[in-house]
């Protein structure tokens, strides 16, 4: 945990935040936001399907908090943040509702609504929420994509190729 005691990681990760002033528009805001940080961490364009599913979820997720946020916080969502260290992602999304996220149980799968966090408990590594500022931070993290592969001149190869053509 960092001083704040929100649980946010010591290392030195790259933050990359957006600020919103209200809900209209905030979800589709948050997807472009999202999906260019992705390409600029080289989870995008994908090395391979699981990459790319990896990428998919992470803006699936962005959206279920956002609209989370969106639907049940006076004035939608106040800032997503988005810290990447290398080894995790984490998704944060702060809203002025003091009011906790907390997953329904299942009902009629047919119909619309209370499914997001659903999304989100079995997608994410972990997830939760917290105090802030008088409001909320709703928080996922999800494991690098990147992990699996072995990067030489910001190329990932797999780690099963040799890593030198010598014979």
């Amino acid at each position: 945990m960092d001083r704040t005691g929100r649980g946010r990681p010591t290392t030195d990760a790259e933050t990359r935040r957006l600020a919103f002033d209200g809900s209209d528009g905030a979800v589709q805001r948050s997807r472009e936001f999202s999906r260019a940080a992705l390409r600029s961490w080289h989870w995008l364009p994908a090395a391979d399907d699981e990459q790319r599913a990896l990428a998919e979820d992470v803006l699936l997720m962005v959206s279920e908090l956002v609209t989370n946020a969106c639907l049940h916080a006076p004035g939608g969502p106040r800032e997503l943040r988005l810290d990447w260290d290398g080894a995790r992602l984490r998704v944060e999304v702060a809203d002025a509702s003091p009011v906790m996220p907390r997953l329904v149980p299942s009902g009629n799968p047919g119909r619309p609504g209370g499914h997001g966090l659903r999304v989100v408990d079995r997608l994410a590594r972990a997830w939760g929420a917290g105090p802030d500022d008088g409001g909320k931070l709703v928080w996922l993290e999800v494991p690098s994509p990147l992990d699996r592969y072995v990067r030489i001149d910001a190329r990932p190869v797999r780690p099963d190729r040799r890593l030198h053509p010598s014979g």
